[in-house]
């Protein structure tokens, strides 16, 4: 089941484009839940980190589509994203915020069939696993695969990923716990996990990571976090 997004302010256009994406379901053996949207500001308020799919109108009044795709990448980088335009002008000012492409209404059933199937022969989706939360900045969705690192903040954890520092409001055994499950995390101090993909070198009891970024070791630690890299190290051969 794919949970496919559509963002218009035209109601026939919503109309429209169900049909067609149900036309392809039908053809392909796939299964869409549908999500409406009228504005990019009512986008927001209801965004999900499990939707698959966004198409979105670039012009509507309240919140254009490029403005709502800005938001929407900085907390998910990982979900697809077609614009919908009657405007051409608009179309390289979309790729600038991670769309796969753009469709020109009136809509044609040959090229969203083209598009999609392009899409899905590529797409992992929530095959790749991911850390999905919520905090007073908003929602987000983050790849394992993104995530540097984690450390402790007081009573919750701030987590590293793509540039930006999050808070999760859990604590770090309950991080922990979640991370060590995915073969490439290892605790290396009472309050870090690391991401040992990003691990470049070890210089005394710090992890220095390919971003430059170091990550402390401490002592009690060190030993087991040292064999557990040097598998992970050794599996990368």
């Amino acid at each position: 089941m794919f949970n496919i997004v559509i963002c218009d302010d035209e109601n026939a256009l919503i109309v429209e484009l169900k049909d067609l994406l149900s036309r392809y379901a039908a053809d392909t053996g796939r299964e869409f839940c549908f999500f409406e949207f009228h504005d990019g500001i009512e986008l927001l308020e209801n965004y999900q980190p499990d939707f698959d799919l966004i198409f979105m109108d670039i012009k509507m009044e309240k919140l254009n589509g490029l403005k709502t795709a800005e938001e929407i990448r900085k907390t998910d980088s990982t979900v697809g994203l077609f614009f919908l335009t009657s405007l051409s002008q608009y179309v390289w000012k979309g790729y600038e915020y991670g769309a796969i492409n753009y469709l020109l209404k009136p809509m044609k059933y040959g090229r969203l069939k083209m598009e999609l199937d392009r899409f899905f022969s590529r797409y992992q989706g929530r095959e790749e696993g991911y850390l999905s939360f919520s905090n007073d900045n908003g929602k987000y969705k983050v790849l394992y695969k993104n995530l540097r690192y984690a450390e402790t903040q007081k009573r919750n954890v701030l987590l590293h990923f793509d540039g930006q520092e999050q808070v999760i409001y859990k604590n770090m055994k309950e991080i922990a716990s979640l991370l060590e499950a995915q073969r490439q995390f290892a605790r290396c101090h009472a309050s870090f996990i690391v991401n040992m993909a990003y691990v470049k070198s070890v210089e005394n009891l710090e992890a220095v990571l390919t971003t430059g970024e170091r990550v402390p070791i401490s002592q009690p630690k060190r030993k087991e976090f040292m064999a557990k890299l040097a598998d992970f190290w050794g599996d990368m051969l």
